[in-house]
């Protein structure tokens, strides 16, 4: 492992695989300016993380390249654009000039306006550089790192898959709703074929699934997704009911089968993606 200071890089360099890993909302550093800013509790900014889904990612990999954000997606959200900066918070967000995107006007820009029904985080807005310093020294690091290791991927094997690794809300009651959505951006980000697979391992291990409804990936896969390139990025949000104890807090007893669903998946993709590896060896 190699320490930045907004991610952690596991695995080798370049890639071993062609699946490469991300956790981008897995972070749980809080600096204290951003604390000091806050106008809720602090522990309301756990409702924004996809919580303690890096361990189930790290857990899952073997020789696969995994990013994990350390940053706290309160600080800076790496899945959403640099452009997608909120005037009601950032100073800077008005000099851009640009029409303002669904997420943005929601409250859920680079910088979070809001979670749940807390209203407003903030105290008031952060200045200009404030925002321009945490692009420069955590967005922009960590999306360098993740594109080179899939041009890495790609070159060496002719194709790179990945997997961006999220967690969500339940969606409904464990019997009926999803517990995990797989997300290509409406075929956008990856080919179909990527998607069915992953499908096919969660009906496999009794895991109901939906397809891009309602997360259909955010701007890790519009950056990266590449199908007509070689590079396919699909979107993976595991229920956090699945993994997580009754109160959504802590690993619960439901964490070894997500691992395990989640390690088939990067099985599967693998050879989805280089079928003739075994035969070849």
């Amino acid at each position: 492992m190699t320490r930045s200071p907004s991610f952690d890089r596991y695995g080798p360099v370049p890639p071993e695989s062609p699946v490469v890993l991300s956790a981008p909302h897995g972070g749980r550093d809080y600096p204290p300016g951003l604390i000091a800013a806050l106008r809720v509790p602090a522990d309301a900014l756990r409702a924004l993380e996809d919580r303690h889904v890096d361990s189930i990612a790290r857990q899952a990999r073997r020789e696969e390249t995994l990013f994990v954000a350390t940053r706290a997606r309160a600080w800076i959200d790496l899945n959403r654009a640099e452009h997608d900066r909120d005037p009601q918070i950032d100073a800077g967000a008005q000099l851009l000039g640009r029409p303002l995107s669904t997420k943005v006007r929601s409250g859920l820009g680079l910088v979070p306006r809001r979670v749940g029904t807390l209203g407003q985080l903030w105290r008031g807005r952060f200045a200009t550089e404030d925002i321009a310093a945490r692009i420069q020294e955590d967005h922009r690091p960590y999306h360098l790192a993740l594109g080179e290791a899939l041009a890495a991927a790609r070159a060496r094997f002719g194709v790179a898959v990945l997997l961006d690794v999220h967690s969500m809300p339940p969606l409904g009651a464990p019997e009926t709703a999803p517990r995990l959505v797989i997300g290509d951006r409406f075929g956008r980000s990856a080919a179909a074929r990527f998607g069915a697979r992953v499908e096919a391992v969660a009906q496999r291990h009794g895991v109901a699934t939906a397809a891009n409804t309602p997360y259909a990936g955010g701007h890790i896969l519009e950056r990266h997704g590449d199908p007509r390139r070689g590079v396919h990025a699909l979107q993976l949000e595991f229920d956090r009911a699945f993994y997580l104890d009754g109160d959504l807090d802590e690993p619960g007893p439901g964490a070894p089968a997500a691992i395990a669903l989640l390690r088939a998946i990067i099985d599967a993709l693998a050879d989805e993606a280089l079928p003739n590896a075994q035969a070849a060896e």
